[in-house]
């Protein structure tokens, strides 16, 4: 049963985020974290640095970069289901993606993707 459920909420992650893929860029990207970084807070922008960098990596697989540069899309689109100067709850919306994305993908997220992450955030939140 849980591994049904599991299935569906990654489908539907899955097929939510498409339409998200054509929207991302590298630079958008980079402009929303280093601009937001506080404000979405420690665990979105590790998430989404987990998936940034798992997707760089060249044995990642297209289908795992699809889900991945479709829930980045979505990060960094103007326009979610919650808007992100919403005090306290505006980035619950990206971090629900990006941790569905991250479960569709965790495979690819490896210590190498996860130590080049955590420098990141070093240097944004500190130690």
């Amino acid at each position: 049963m849980f591994g049904k459920r599991k299935n569906l909420e990654e489908d539907h992650a899955a097929q939510s985020t498409k339409a998200y893929e054509k929207k991302y860029t590298d630079d958008s990207f980079w402009d929303k974290v280093l601009k937001f970084a506080k404000t979405a807070g420690y665990e979105v922008i590790e998430k989404a640095l987990w998936l940034y960098y798992a997707a760089q990596q060249p044995n990642t697989p297209v289908w795992a970069k699809t889900a991945v540069y479709g829930a980045l899309g979505y990060f960094i689109s103007p326009i979610d289901a919650i808007p992100d100067i919403t005090p306290v709850i505006g980035y619950v919306d990206d971090l629900a993606v990006l941790a569905a994305a991250v479960a569709t993908v965790s495979a690819y997220i490896t210590a190498e993707v996860k130590e080049r992450a955590a420098e990141k955030l070093r240097g944004w939140f500190g130690s």
